[in-house]
């Protein structure tokens, strides 16, 4: 039997944040995940990509691993601008005139998780199980058993799940879940443009949904994130490559002039998810297992990486009972609050900025420009951009 003191269900950006913060903090820890283990970035851009708020970098920063992501292509963005296309609405933001070095960054989440996977590979603390399933769990009140596929028991003193949207660990111990389609599905891809993006991330309200276009690496290369109605992502999907660059090109009122989209499209989904409970004895859920938001401001992983501080911080102070259930407590209590606090304002700017009635589009351009002149309310939006 192996024992550790907490196992982690999911591999992904977030739960090797939360293994790596553990172990350096001499808290054993497994991975356990049935995905292969990550590998290094390929020559192509990965259509998965995040906007790092500086709050996350600092994360990153701590955990001694910023300097490794960010040599995998990580663009620093130091201009934002949202429009909307249906109004005279504009509001811009530049790290300059804040006093700051940047407003964050778009980096490949393989990009991560590799810098992440290669950090953990060199502490003694941390097992890593890569192409591995469990079979089953068990808690009991102080203990979890974990029983991998292959028939090996392992003994922890907490069990996390950031084991996704579909978490099996979630639906295993029937943790209530909140959940509304957004009525949208989102098209990633990445595509050149005719002119350089200038190191600035651009959102665009269409009357079906924002079109995101992150800057990378190269001048002249993007990824967009097209969220739109489902019935529009399928007609878009099917347009062959030619029409496709056409629509997106307009739809991006040719801020970077023509654009031309590069390898696949790829489109998925998009759910509001909110378990109702985030804990159960001595398992605890993280990440997009406890919440996921629509991406019109890029927060997804924000919020999980902000999961993973927490819950790090949290189990290192635990000095005299590791994981006990008023600090579990304390994590869900306060994490859970802080999922709201986004969700209702994701939904909330979804519905303000769809469809094209006229009185919406009079207070979208009078409320954006409004917010672009005043510094008071322009700083507040700054803040929730760079995490603060």
């Amino acid at each position: 039997m192996q024992q550790v003191q907490v196992c982690i269900v999911g591999g992904g950006c977030v739960g090797l944040a939360l293994a790596l913060g553990l172990a350096k903090n001499n808290i054993s820890v497994m991975v356990l995940d049935a995905g292969p283990e990550p590998q290094p970035l390929s020559e192509d851009y990965g259509a998965r990509v995040s906007a790092i708020s500086l709050a996350s970098q600092s994360l990153f920063e701590s955990l001694g691993v910023w300097d490794a992501i960010k040599a995998q292509r990580a663009t620093a963005y130091r201009k934002m601008s949202v429009c909307d296309a249906d109004s005279f609405g504009r509001i811009q933001f530049n790290a300059q005139q804040l006093a700051l070095p940047e407003l964050g960054h778009i980096i490949e989440n393989d990009a991560i998780r590799f810098a992440l996977y290669q950090a953990l590979q060199q502490h003694s603390q941390a097992s890593l199980l890569f192409g591995s399933r469990y079979q089953s769990i068990h808690q009991t009140d102080s203990d979890v058993l974990i029983t991998l596929e292959q028939g090996t028991p392992v003994m922890a003193k907490l069990l996390v799940a950031a084991d996704g949207a579909n978490s099996g660990v979630r639906s295993q111990f029937n943790l209530p879940i909140s959940f509304w389609d957004y009525d949208h599905h989102a098209i990633v891809a990445t595509i050149k443009t005719e002119q350089p993006h200038d190191a600035t991330a651009r959102q665009v309200f269409l009357p079906n949904g924002p079109l995101a276009l992150l800057p990378l690496s190269d001048p002249h290369t993007q990824s967009i994130v097209w969220s739109t109605a489902p019935e529009h992502a399928r007609e878009l999907m099917a347009m062959d490559e030619q029409s496709f660059n056409k629509a997106l090109s307009a739809a991006s009122d040719l801020q970077c002039g023509l654009c031309t989209v590069q390898g696949e499209r790829a489109v998925f989904p998009l759910t509001m998810r909110y378990a109702q409970q985030w804990l159960t004895g001595k398992v605890v859920l993280m990440g997009d297992a406890a919440h996921t938001i629509h991406p019109l401001a890029g927060l997804g992983m924000n919020l999980g990486l902000k999961d993973a501080a927490h819950l790090i911080n949290a189990l290192s102070e635990d000095n005299e009972e590791f994981a006990s259930h008023s600090t579990l407590r304390e994590y869900e209590r306060t994490r859970k609050l802080d999922a709201q606090k986004h969700i209702a304002m994701m939904q909330g700017l979804k519905e303000l900025f769809s469809g094209s009635h006229p009185l919406k589009k009079l207070v979208r351009g009078v409320g954006l420009n409004v917010v672009d002149n005043l510094g008071p309310i322009k700083d507040l939006f700054v803040q929730q951009a760079i995490g603060e």
